[in-house]
């Protein structure tokens, strides 16, 4: 009795990886191609050096961040046109780059969303996708641009943390009521603590100026109210100290 014939058994696909080694390279940039990437990658990434720069809200702005963002999107455009289409080359790269550690605290948690934006650039550009980088970047800076502009979801809460330093005999309630109705759209009293063994009571204001341009006329007034005692003024938002003693 003649043996079923058995079906054929198909050879498994390849996985993957093993695409990807055996991918043949893709052919290299010329000349033109990569001074216009480079010079794109740079503008580009001035475009998100600039509008870091114009939406800056603290006292801590850095020169050295924003050439290192223009710096870091343009290197990451020269690292992904040499590893394109070259397997061993990019885990060489990245066996070479492991071995650096970059430390720096940055000033504000919105700093790391420019690092991204300008490496999300490099790696645009260095990819070819000339236009994709040519669209998404303007589009990413004006958004940012709007949201700086428009203040959109900023908090309602008060703006300073104002601590005052009276006499035991001085009525603070009293004292700076003249003062917070002119300069003030919002205070609450947050802690009262007896200072210098007893001799001095120091308040702890949540406040709200009205214009914060004239903080140095409120400071000025508060001091002369509470018999030119101690006064700080610090904004919560980017920590910056106005002080009379």
């Amino acid at each position: 009795m003649p043996l079923p014939l058995l079906a054929a058994t198909p050879a498994p696909e390849s996985d993957f990886l093993t695409q990807l080694v055996s991918a043949p390279p893709a052919t290299p940039p010329a000349a033109t191609e990569i001074l216009f990437a480079i010079v794109l990658s740079f503008l580009l990434n001035a475009l998100v050096a600039w509008t870091y720069k114009r939406t800056y809200r603290g006292t801590r702005y850095s020169q050295d961040y924003v050439h290192t963002l223009m710096i870091l999107g343009t290197v990451v455009t020269l690292v992904i046109l040499v590893v394109m289409g070259s397997l061993a080359t990019a885990f060489g790269m990245f066996a070479a780059f492991s071995i650096i550690r970059f430390r720096r605290n940055v000033g504000q948690s919105r700093d790391i969303g420019f690092i991204f934006l300008a490496m999300a650039t490099g790696l645009a550009v260095g990819a070819r996708q000339y236009v994709l980088a040519g669209v998404t970047v303007p589009l990413v800076c004006a958004f940012v641009f709007l949201l700086a502009r428009a203040d959109l979801f900023s908090s309602f809460k008060g703006s300073h943390l104002l601590r005052v330093r009276v006499g035991t005999d001085l009525d603070a309630d009293q004292a700076f009521a003249g003062v917070f109705a002119r300069h003030l759209a919002h205070q609450s009293l947050k802690s009262v603590e007896t200072v210098q063994a007893g001799l001095m009571t120091e308040l702890t204001y949540e406040v709200t100026l009205k214009d914060p341009a004239r903080t140095g006329e409120f400071v000025r007034a508060l001091q002369a109210a509470n018999g030119n005692n101690r006064v700080v003024l610090t904004c919560v938002g980017d920590q910056s100290v106005v002080e009379a003693e």
